[in-house]
């Protein structure tokens, strides 16, 4: 098996091309070697920040192929809070001299490729609403996981406010999934069963 970092590497590669040396050839200028849990930090940060930008061009799609009300309410309000972590991202990252510049999160491109399928199904309303919030909740767990693994990081790196701005952000993913998974149980998976 592979090393982590060169799993890493493999995911979504680093994009920091200030360090030459750290580039593992001329033909790819974005495939960095991570020598440090710093550099993973940044990668990873760099990564939630691909992903975060690719769902704020998602979810208004999302939000208009919605039947239900509170779904694309929920939709639109999520968007603006994608961006206000765009923007802590930002942050994060330039407190660490660290542009935003990156390769496209391939995860998260995959994810919003099955929600755009969705969208295009020829279904029910209220089973492509269901449809729509099970999307929705394959993105909200894959960003918990980005920003759980990259508040770790900042923790043991002693990046306090880095940490703790990645924990508000977890918890506000962690509240949207519980909205979705209340809207999903109290009423769009049960008018899609009838």
């Amino acid at each position: 098996m592979p090393p982590p970092a060169a799993l890493a590497q493999a995911r979504c590669p680093a994009t920091d091309v200030s360090d030459e040396s750290k580039l593992s050839s001329p033909d790819e200028p974005w495939f960095m070697e991570l020598e440090t849990l710093k550099d993973l930090y940044i990668h990873e940060l760099k990564d939630l920040f691909s992903a975060e930008q690719q769902l704020v061009k998602a979810l208004p799609k999302m939000a208009k192929a919605a039947s239900n009300k509170e779904l694309a309410s929920g939709f639109q309000q999520h968007l603006e809070q994608t961006k206000e972590h765009a923007q802590r991202l930002q942050r994060i990252l330039s407190s660490h001299q660290a542009t935003t510049r990156g390769a496209k999160c391939k995860g998260m491109e995959g994810l919003l490729a099955e929600g755009a399928e969705m969208m295009e199904e020829e279904a029910d309303e209220e089973v492509k609403d269901a449809g729509l919030i099970g999307a929705a909740q394959r993105v909200e767990h894959y960003e918990m996981a980005g920003y759980g693994t990259a508040r770790t990081f900042a923790e043991l790196l002693g990046d306090e406010e880095g940490a703790k701005l990645l924990q508000t952000t977890l918890e506000e993913e962690k509240q949207t999934d519980q909205k979705l998974s209340k809207l999903a149980k109290s009423a769009i998976n049960v008018a899609a069963a009838k």
